[in-house]
């Protein structure tokens, strides 16, 4: 299926996902999201793609922000039904996939950029990189969950203080927070996200796949250490765990599915 706005290719198990709107920064419209959605339904089905590599085409820009144009016109009920419907077929999806999701962070994630790569299961980031919601300079606030994975990743304070500002983080900074896991040079950062993905290639991908679903509730720690309870005696009767605990008495590499 072709994209307008999207790239894919995919090549040992690992997908990239590129956002192909340069002229504008890779700014998510409306279009970019339906497409993105349709993408990751797509690979989340896909058994020849073991983990998810998202990133901005060019040098510049990972995604600048959402394609302010659309908001002009709608009303409040419209904007409602903006927010809910980006988190619902996109942002959601992607946070919930059953695959590791890698945000490669190459230049501005601004607004709904960053909460893109937030969604994405961990961000590796190059040096060239600028973080930030800016939302309220617009007299906005993030809406694509922005205000709830920030706090969660980066603490509330933080989160707050970076949100009433709407100040920019460098790379470096977002590590020392929390935001990114590593800074690499621009030119390096794709290939540093290969690396770890083909290690992630390596494991189980049914134990990946419930790693998700409980860290995801990490939060809820009542409900997390049920689901984690759960999911791993669930592991014991899949192939994985008995590909995976033969292989280790034997002293090979497991062959996992």
């Amino acid at each position: 299926m072709g994209y307008k706005n999207i790239q894919i290719s995919t090549e040992n198990l690992i997908a990239t996902v590129i956002i192909n709107r340069p002229q504008v920064l890779n700014a998510l419209n409306t279009e970019t999201i339906n497409e993105l959605s349709l993408v990751f339904t797509q690979l989340a089905k896909d058994k020849t793609v073991k983990v998810i590599i998202l990133t901005g085409n060019g040098n510049k820009s990972f995604v600048a922000g959402a394609d302010i144009k659309e908001f002009l016109d709608l009303s409040g009920d419209e904007g409602k039904q903006l927010a809910q419907n980006g988190q619902d077929i996109l942002f959601n999806k992607i946070e919930q996939m059953n695959k590791p999701v890698i945000a490669a962070i190459n230049g501005f994630a601004l607004g709904g950029g960053l909460e893109l790569a937030l969604a994405c299961h961990f961000r590796i980031a190059s040096t060239n990189a600028k973080l930030g919601l800016p939302e309220v300079t617009l007299g906005l606030i993030p809406g694509y969950g922005g205000t709830q994975r920030l706090a969660q990743i980066i603490g509330k304070g933080r989160a707050m203080q970076a949100i009433f500002t709407a100040q920019f983080f460098d790379a470096n900074r977002a590590q020392e927070m929390g935001l990114v896991n590593e800074v690499v040079e621009q030119e390096k950062l794709l290939e540093r996200c290969n690396e770890i993905a083909n290690q992630i290639t390596k494991n189980s991908s049914t134990a990946i796949e419930k790693s998700i679903q409980c860290i995801n509730l990490y939060n809820q720690p009542k409900v997390g250490f049920e689901k984690e309870i759960n999911s791993f005696g669930d592991l014991f009767q899949t192939h994985d765990f008995k590909e995976g605990t033969t292989a280790f008495i034997e002293k090979r590499m497991p062959n996992f599915d």
